[in-house]
């Protein structure tokens, strides 16, 4: 099953439970899984596992920033909605490494691009990315690299 085969399972597996807050995820996560493939190949377009997770990684990113905003603000009760959010859209992501397997990650990487300096980050970072595929995200990826380089 493909993950957007999934989420549409899910969806009528929530109306059928009456839970409004999943419901609510899990329709606008399928409006901008549908609003993206429309994007990549017009009206009949179909989004692959990959890209899927592309978009579901930007929706977990604007909840994570909303929930810094409405903290910053005083606003417990929204962040704690986007939380809510946020597990729900977490649960269709690949399993995130752990940070002992991100450095040792990286510290391959940087072995076999033969990198000694910053200056060289990013062509660590262009061969992390397709190594991690998504498990991990660009600023933890690109702490791990600064921290290993210096």
């Amino acid at each position: 099953m493909t993950l957007p085969e999934r989420v549409d399972s899910d969806l009528k597996d929530a109306m059928r439970a009456k839970d409004t807050v999943k419901l609510g995820v899990l329709r606008m996560l399928k409006s901008a899984l549908k609003y993206s493939a429309i994007e990549k190949a017009g009206a009949e377009g179909q989004l692959d596992d990959t890209e899927a997770s592309q978009v579901i990684r930007k929706q977990v990113k604007q909840r994570q920033d909303s929930i810094e905003s409405f903290e910053k603000g005083g606003r417990p009760e929204l962040a704690a909605k986007e939380k809510d959010e946020l597990a729900i859209l977490q649960t269709y992501l690949p399993q995130g490494l752990t940070a002992d397997e991100l450095a040792n990650m990286v510290r391959e990487t940087i072995g076999e691009i033969g990198a000694t300096s910053k200056a060289q980050m990013g062509a660590v970072m262009k061969a992390l990315q397709t190594k991690v595929a998504g498990r991990a995200d660009g600023k933890s990826l690109s702490q791990e690299v600064s921290r290993q380089l210096s």
